[in-house]
């Protein structure tokens, strides 16, 4: 305890775990390490601490271990170290002197009395102040300057313990401890603050934390929320913080380029409510609570949406009115379905194929998760607007069934209109069997004779093919003619069906382009064929979208929320003046070096003998020259 081995080694320690700590983002949720690290390492670097390093328990065991073996240093070198700021070390023998690196000696003529005054004088000129002994048969002047690097040391270890203690504080030491005895449990429920119970709520009392907060314009709260182990902890506060309005500025890109809040603070302790504007990095500082401007979401969003059933069973979308954060519950199909919007983004920047153009935007976004009876839910990404792409405009709906997956995207075409509608009546008719089986009596399909020899099973297989295609795509028709056709004759039948299904959508497309008032006598033209081609393609690859409908942004109302963080750290009280004492002590420490001279004076044999000697701790080499100056000066004053 107290050596200078053990105290680098936890310096070194905490150097280490400081570099985790910034390397490796602190106190997000398990499930974001789980998807990023997998569950093996998930589980090794959370039996270590690493996802709250500075408040684990080993962390803030080096810490306690370092204050107190830099205390122990600091009693035990502290009184001699203020004592030798004051100590001439006038009982120096002169043996000592002689094997000095630093030393010379002359025999001088002169008075010993004249010689003492001109080493005074240049002691003082060089910065040295000086005592004066007299012996027996010598007189010796004792110089020093840099006395003050001896508190350097003293203010580097203070400031040590300072700053460590500091961080014991606002570590959470007190938690795990109330942990331990059951006092506190973390909640892991996603509920509401109000139905948090009192286990798993922090009182106004607690003197150190920090946590965080999304609050909508217009909005106000007296809690925050403390992420903890695998859950989370509601803090109280003695005050209401109100988000009276948010702003946000964004660069060309669409990064955000600025965003500002502006607070007030209800407390029945203030005469009138408190209101102050803060950004990042200029937070409101109130009674010991910092308020921080640190991030902003979606606030609740309202929205319009449209839901267009996918198996074909209707071409009139049902009007949905959700919110951001809602879980709204539906009937599709006879089964039940959740539809759980998470966010909403005002703008998509992407890069511009166009050269001229840098980026462009491709209009407002909802992300929601579709939830199925038995709890499996896919995510989805939808855009509001169409989107070009190689000339065509289609409306993107991305889905993945994992946050740790890249979106894959249904792209469905807009018509001529910029519409969707023609797409739903496209697939509503191909999933109108009457319609169907009007239009395979009354179109004469050449080439394309299925292994049948009657007309009415020809006709129904023709119709039963559709549906295959409409349910599961084209992978859907293939696996069906895996599992009949014999093998010799899987790809001749293959590519039956393929002529057969081309012909069947072609003739109901045509079907819905008259509906429409399309004069099709001298056919269609490449746009229209385009449009085709590309609603086949997308009906092909519904039977993997995992939805029965597809959800149309029609109409929303934006709202915003600002993220605020909250923290009260008492120990900063403590760690500020400890790091302003750490840059002193170090000054003082390699800039301020304890030096010293000595200069003896002997008379013997008829003459003075003086010997000029020099020592310095620390910048030996600095010291070194700076003695052969003076020594030159005392040469230039004695001997010229």
């Amino acid at each position: 305890m107290g050596s200078m081995n053990l105290a680098i080694t936890l310096l070194v320690a905490l150097s280490i775990a400081a570099i985790i700590g910034t390397v490796l983002q602190q106190n997000q949720s398990y499930t974001d390490y789980i998807i990023k690290f997998g569950p093996f390492w998930f589980d090794v670097f959370n039996q270590l601490g690493l996802y709250d390093v500075y408040s684990s328990s080993w962390f803030l065991f080096i810490l306690l271990f370092l204050v107190l073996s830099t205390s122990t240093c600091i009693y035990k070198n502290a009184p001699n170290m203020l004592r030798e700021m004051r100590e001439y070390r006038q009982n120096v023998q002169l043996k000592t002197l002689e094997n000095y690196s630093n030393t010379y000696s002359w025999t001088l003529p002169q008075p010993m009395a004249d010689v003492q005054h001109v080493t005074q004088k240049i002691f003082s000129h060089n910065g040295y102040s000086a005592r004066l002994k007299e012996g027996e048969s010598y007189t010796l002047i004792a110089g020093m300057k840099g006395g003050a690097s001896r508190l350097g040391y003293i203010l580097t270890h203070v400031a040590i313990v300072l700053i460590c203690i500091g961080g014991l504080i606002d570590g959470n030491a007190v938690l795990k401890a109330r942990e331990m005895l059951g006092q506190i449990i973390p909640e892991t429920q996603n509920i509401v603050a109000n139905e948090v119970p009192e286990v798993s709520r922090l009182g106004i009392n607690n003197q150190s934390f920090r946590g965080s907060v999304s609050i909508p314009e217009g909005r106000q709260t007296d809690v925050l929320f403390l992420n903890y182990k695998d859950g989370y902890l509601v803090q109280e506060l003695p005050f209401t913080v109100e988000v009276k309005d948010f702003r946000i500025e964004h660069y060309e890109s669409g990064q955000p380029k600025s965003f500002e809040s502006d607070l007030v603070i209800y407390d029945e302790r203030l005469d009138q409510p408190l209101e102050q504007t803060i950004s990042v990095n200029h937070p409101l500082i109130y009674d010991g609570y910092s308020i921080y401007q640190a991030s902003f979401s979606d606030g609740g969003s309202k929205l319009e949406m449209l839901a267009w059933p996918l198996n074909g069973e209707s071409n009139v979308g049902k009007k949905v009115d959700t919110k951001v954060g809602a879980e709204v519950p539906i009937n599709l199909s006879g089964e039940r379905w959740i539809l759980e919007p998470s966010d909403f983004r005002l703008f998509n920047i992407n890069p511009s194929a166009e050269a001229d153009k840098k980026f462009e935007n491709a209009g407002p976004s909802v992300q929601f998760k579709m939830r199925d009876k038995t709890g499996e839910a896919k995510e989805y990404l939808n855009y509001m607007v169409p989107v070009e792409k190689e000339g065509a405009y289609y409306y993107l709906s991305g889905v993945r069934s994992s946050p740790a997956e890249e979106f894959r995207y249904l792209y469905i075409p807009a018509d001529d209109k910029g519409s969707i509608k023609r797409f739903m009546n496209y697939l509503h008719a191909l999933g109108n069997e009457e319609l169907l089986r009007r239009i395979v009596t009354e179109q004469n399909f050449a080439g394309s004779t299925l292994p049948s020899t009657d007309a009415a099973q020809l006709n129904e297989a023709m119709i039963k093919l559709v549906g295959l295609f409409i349910e599961n795509g084209m992978d859907g028709v293939i696996d069906n003619v895996e599992k009949n056709v014999p093998a010799d004759k899987r790809e001749e039948v293959t590519k039956l069906y393929v002529r057969v299904l081309q012909q069947m959508l072609g003739a109901v497309y045509v079907d819905v382009l008259l509906n429409e008032g399309v004069d099709v006598s001298l056919g269609i033209d490449e746009k229209k064929a385009e449009f085709f081609d590309a609603a086949s393609a997308a009906m092909s690859a519904i039977g993997r979208y995992g939805s029965p409908v597809y959800f149309q942004l029609a109409s929303f109302v934006h709202l915003q929320a600002s993220g605020l963080q909250i923290a009260k750290a008492p120990g900063k009280n403590l760690v500020y003046p400890g790091c302003a004492m750490l840059i002193l002590g170090v000054f003082l420490m390699f800039y301020a070096p304890q030096q010293r001279l000595w200069a003896r004076l002997e008379e013997k044999d008829g003459g003075l003998r003086f010997v000029l000697a020099g020592h310095a701790i620390r910048n030996k080499l600095d010291f070194s020259k700076q003695y052969k100056q003076i020594q030159a000066q005392f040469d230039r004053v004695l001997t010229g």
